[in-house]
């Protein structure tokens, strides 16, 4: 069995490397999406560059009023240099306008690609990843963390590349006006660039926590949500509040923490950037009083540093958000980097666009990767034939329900092989060897769609037609004819609406409908009543004909039809046969049957 290549969801919180949380490399993730847009990206640089020399150019216009503009002989050119700055302002306009436009929407482009590359991988990982990790902080990656990664894309980065190269064009122009007092602000840089850097490892971890903290709680809320009744039916809601309550404080404070760090790296930015200016201020004045410096270049070098300490502020306040979107992004790069246990080989192997449905279990051993020490199958070896109809029985915990999950290769046997058609499923692509198999199972999956879509998940490609066939089949149509919009009515989240024997019903239809030559039963009816049960047996024994069936059955009378039974228990296979015969045989079946037909007598 290959193994994971990446730790468990739950485990990678605390694995993630220390190196990593003292920088913005998780954020190098996007690159990739980010790339695809190079036209989009260049056009925004284009905007930026109009709208930072336009505002660079104002503090020259500003020095000449002041030195020549307000002279009597100079009178004319204050129209002039009035005239000068609107059509500046205008550039500017637009410039910005475009910019905003085009960065904001890259952001919000490039998060969507995003959410669909994780989604998307999502649906490629097996059953180790799905046992270790919890639904509600999968959403929440997918969602709240994708959102922080937009700011920082969008709006963030925007402001952030807006205000780069404003600082560095005003501490060019700041050089040019005036080089003496460009020293002394190259000596202020390190002294506050410094302590930024330092806060923003401190932020960037704080916003991760907040992150996680704020996962759990949405993890929880999901869980108890979809659970509501079951916790009204038991009088929990006091606890669940409770519980909830806490997840939820906790998820604040951790927040409150980020932007605790987040506002002490603002104000100590803006101390550092002020303080730094009121004392180059000071000693331009001087320089103006000594006559080795205009009026008007003072005043042009301190807008230019105005400019750059405003810059310089407002990249404080966006280090942050980038700081809490590389956060995100790093959780986020821990699902993208998960890898499923059950892989597809470089060289697949070919699998019939129908097979025929022989199955062979060669010597089977496997244990739950979340549960090493308790094997579940020990050396299972059965050969099924094509179109057997076969039964699984056993109590509980036996392994009947195992085998199915390696027979669709949601796992991979640590020992011994498993063969469709003679072929090894542990060198196919698992897509393809599910491709060959229908599943009902017990506990059915509806989604929050019509009935038509429900059942037409079978077969994404059906007609209309073919789904109310599989529905007539299955008996859908019985309760949907009483539904006010038939076929197309809503069904709820997980089917809310429906009854528990409505429900199996379009999973049944579902199944019918892919017409797969491998049907996998596992307690297909044991949601029904007498009556709809035996109308459905009655489908299902028609959708069987042609097919290898596999049936699970813990009420031994909905298999005496079947052409074998397979005793298991602990893992093993203890006796084979039918119904007859392994009444006659006595042992594990004939206490079973006795039980159960006795109970039911």
């Amino acid at each position: 069995m290959t193994q994971v290549e990446t730790a468990p969801l739950a485990e990678a919180k605390t694995e993630s490397s220390p190196k990593g949380r003292r920088d913005l490399r998780p954020l190098g993730r996007l690159m990739p999406y980010l790339l695809v847009y190079r036209g989009r990206i260049a056009l925004a640089m284009v905007a930026l560059v109009a709208a930072a020399v336009a505002t660079l150019v104002m503090p020259i216009a500003v020095r000449r009023m002041i030195d020549f503009g307000f002279a009597a002989d100079h009178v004319g050119l204050i129209d002039n240099y009035f005239t000068m700055l609107i059509g500046v302002v205008a550039v500017l306009a637009v410039a910005s306008a475009a910019r905003y436009y085009l960065v904001t929407t890259l952001g919000e482009r490039v998060v969507a690609d995003l959410r669909s590359a994780v989604f998307a991988h999502l649906t490629t990982l097996d059953g180790l990843f799905y046992d270790t990790s919890r639904a509600g902080e999968l959403t929440s990656r997918l969602a709240a963390d994708t959102t922080q990664i937009k700011s920082a894309v969008g709006a963030s980065a925007s402001i952030a590349l807006r205000n780069l190269v404003l600082c560095i064009g005003a501490v060019g122009m700041m050089v040019y006006t005036s080089p003496r007092l460009s020293s002394l602000v190259l000596i202020a840089i390190p002294i506050i660039v410094l302590p930024l850097v330092a806060s923003g490892r401190r932020v960037r971890k704080s916003s991760r926590l907040a992150q996680d903290a704020l996962a759990d709680a949405s993890a929880y809320a999901g869980e108890a949500v979809g659970a509501m009744r079951a916790l009204q039916s038991s009088s929990a809601e006091p606890a669940a509040r409770q519980r909830f309550d806490k997840e939820v404080e906790t998820a604040y404070r951790a927040a409150r923490d980020s932007t605790m760090a987040r506002s002490l790296l603002t104000g100590v930015a803006i101390f550092l950037v002020f303080a730094s200016i009121v004392a180059i201020l000071w000693t331009g004045a001087q320089s103006v009083m000594a006559g080795s410096m205009s009026s008007g270049q003072l005043g042009q070098f301190v807008i230019y540093a105005v400019m750059a300490a405003s810059g310089f502020g407002q990249l404080s306040q966006v280090w942050g958000e980038v700081a809490a979107a590389a956060g995100a992004a790093e959780r986020i790069g821990e699902l993208l980097g998960a890898r499923p246990a059950v892989t597809v080989p470089s060289q697949p192997a070919v699998v019939p666009a129908r097979v025929s449905g022989a199955i062979r279990f060669e010597d089977v051993r496997f244990a739950y990767p979340t549960r090493p020490d308790a094997p579940a199958l020990h050396g299972l070896t059965v050969s099924i034939r094509p179109g057997e109809r076969v039964a699984l029985v056993g109590p509980s915990g036996a392994g009947k329900s195992t085998v199915f999950q390696l027979l669709e290769r949601f796992y991979d046997p640590q020992a011994g092989r498993i063969l469709l058609d003679g072929v090894d499923i542990a060198s196919c692509d698992p897509v393809d060897v599910r491709a060959q198999m229908a599943f009902v199972p017990q506990d059915v999956a509806i989604f929050a769609d019509t009935v038509r879509e429900n059942i037409r998940l079978g077969r994404p490609d059906a007609t209309d037609a073919e789904v109310e066939a599989a529905g007539k089949a299955a008996l859908v149509d019985e309760f949907v004819s009483r539904l006010s919009d038939g076929w197309d009515a809503r069904v709820g989240e997980r089917g809310v609406t429906l009854s528990g024997g409505q429900r199996q019903r379009i999973v049944i239809a579902r199944a019918i409908l892919r017409a797969a030559p491998i049907l996998l039963l596992d307690e297909a009816t044991s949601a029904l009543d007498a009556e709809s049960e035996t109308l459905v047996q009655t489908a299902l024994e028609h959708s069987m004909e042609g097919r290898t069936t596999l049936v699970i059955a813990h009420r031994l009378a909905t298999v005496l039809k079947a052409d074998r039974i397979l005793v298991m228990e602990s893992g093993r296979i203890v006796d084979e046969g039918s119904h007859r015969e392994l009444v006659a045989k006595g042992g594990l079946y004939a206490r079973l049957a006795a039980l159960q037909f006795a109970a039911a007598a």
